[in-house]
């Protein structure tokens, strides 16, 4: 069952592939802001997977991100997530993200408890 309270972390490696320049998301060889989302986004929903019923899965809503700090390539940034609240379907969590030398963002995420299946039957249906 999913309380409030519940965390996760995650750390992922700064290579020239997560950069600003890489993604498109600027010029700079240091990690891109959508790469920081990405991360922000794995976070929360690998700490909530294994207390899901088979067959469900959660999908990213909402997400307030503030990227502080420049980390060049060569150094990893860290996720650490809190589950804050839990209503209904619905899954709120801060995030707190740094590298080696200190914080470089954080933010507020919402994800929705989903059925795997009839999301993917829904998407499905958009084709025609």
């Amino acid at each position: 069952m999913l309380e409030a309270g519940l965390r996760g972390t995650a750390t992922v490696a700064v290579t020239a592939a997560n950069t600003a320049r890489a993604m498109g998301s600027g010029t700079l060889e240091v990690f891109a802001t959508p790469a920081l989302a990405a991360l922000a986004e794995r976070t929360c929903w690998q700490s909530v997977a294994p207390e899901l019923e088979p067959g469900s899965g959660t999908v990213g809503a909402k997400l307030s991100l503030e990227h502080t700090a420049p980390t060049p390539v060569g150094m990893h940034v860290t996720c650490e997530s809190e589950l804050i609240a839990v209503e209904g379907r619905k899954l709120t969590f801060t995030v707190t993200m740094r590298d080696e030398k200190g914080p470089v963002g954080q933010g507020v995420h919402e994800r929705v408890i989903i059925n795997d299946a009839r999301f993917l039957a829904k998407a499905e249906a958009k084709r025609g």
